[in-house]
């Protein structure tokens, strides 16, 4: 199958194919476990009336929407990794131990966690031992991880294996006018791809909110969010995130070329796309538009794809341009160019604080500002 095709694919597979999202994962279950999450409701009692069998039923539904399903699967495979590690060490998983968890990380640590003696990266440990703070307190036993075994250890390890972040490259303006031009404009797949990396770029957004809108509110089960359109100023994107609802101002761009409200008004036009999800898979060689919403990992792969496409940092091997791009690149693409007040970035792209929203600024002219010669040297 050829790379544009739209066929569903698993997440898990691609793998780190949008590693910088980290941060926010990372962050999100640290919010998670100092909010100490209740345990799982008793809804699967046995003696539970039956009368109120309906009303597990929905518990149960509440309780999935409150994380995402990439959250989920991220909890689900980090628990499994420690249950496999606990039974091949020969050690009881519960009560919570802080002393094992000490212990599972310097395993992580050390590439002997596993039979591929492959040692995780400090940020992979910190998403493990936040996994697992999760998936004990919502059996009812909560991990210590202020115990001493945990921080002391957990403290050596960024002290000895902590390395810069590996950032995606920012996407620039010059960089996505150049990355449009490689998307067939015949075919309602470059339609759809264009009116993504516009959207995506211009609104700061991430992958899974691309692919989560709606072309309407309420219209779908799974959908995070919708757009209004407004004729003569933008358009509106209403998401639903982990914290709460946010609006994003998309205003028109300077021409039709690179106006993401012209792009997405003409991919709804001609994709015949009134109600439902916005971005869809599109098959018949391009031609015929399905009722399946995308995957996130479309988005990196369309990114990645296109970016090479354009020739996007040329100055560097192709292998090493590979793992440069992907879905984050367009949100870190405009908190790097948007020269405004820094207060306008951070709304755009939903960030609680200003270092946050620092930590996706990247130039490529470093030395832009010399305060060498400034300081008078």
């Amino acid at each position: 199958m050829s790379m544009t095709d739209d066929a569903p694919r698993s997440s898990a597979a691609s793998g780190d194919d949008d590693m910088p999202d980290i941060i926010d994962v990372v962050m999100e279950m640290d919010d998670a476990d100092h909010g100490s999450p209740p345990p799982l409701p008793a809804i699967a009692n046995p003696s539970l009336p039956a009368h109120l069998e309906a009303l597990a039923g929905r518990a149960r539904d509440y309780i999935e929407a409150a994380s995402s399903a990439n959250t989920r699967r991220a909890y689900a495979a980090d628990w499994k990794h420690f249950s496999s590690w606990c039974r091949r060490q020969g050690i009881e998983m519960f009560p919570p131990d802080p002393q094992v968890a000490g212990l599972y990380i310097a395993a992580c640590a050390s590439g002997t966690a596993t039979g591929d003696k492959k040692p995780n990266t400090v940020s992979t440990i910190e998403r493990r031992l936040s996994s697992l703070s999760w998936n004990f307190a919502q059996r009812g036993q909560p991990l210590d991880r202020k115990d001493r075994h945990i921080v002391t250890v957990m403290a050596g390890v960024r002290n000895t294996h902590a390395s810069p972040p590996r950032q995606k490259e920012a996407i620039l303006p010059e960089d996505l006018i150049a990355m449009l031009e490689t998307l067939d404009r015949g075919t309602l797949r470059g339609l759809r791809d264009r009116a993504m990396l516009l959207l995506g770029f211009a609104g700061g957004l991430r992958r899974s909110e691309i692919v989560g809108l709606d072309v309407g509110r309420d219209q779908t089960e799974d959908g995070r969010g919708w757009v209004e359109i407004f004729t003569d100023k933008g358009l509106l994107v209403t998401l639903r995130g982990k914290t709460g609802w946010r609006e994003v101002e998309i205003g028109r761009g300077s021409s039709d070329a690179t106006c993401p409200v012209v792009a997405l008004q003409t991919w709804l036009r001609l994709a015949r796309i009134a109600h439902g999800p916005l971005f869809r898979r599109v098959a018949g060689q391009g031609r015929a538009v399905g009722v399946d919403r995308l995957n996130d990992q479309e988005v990196a792969r369309l990114v990645k794809r296109a970016a090479l496409a354009a020739g996007v940092r040329g100055d560097l091997s192709e292998g090493e341009r590979a793992k440069k791009f992907a879905g984050h690149s367009l949100r870190a693409g405009l908190a790097s160019s948007a020269e405004v007040d820094e207060r306008y970035v951070q709304k755009q792209l939903g960030h609680a604080s200003a270092e946050m929203t620092r930590r996706y600024q990247r130039r490529r002219d470093r030395f832009r500002i010399n305060l060498t010669k400034a300081s008078g040297l």
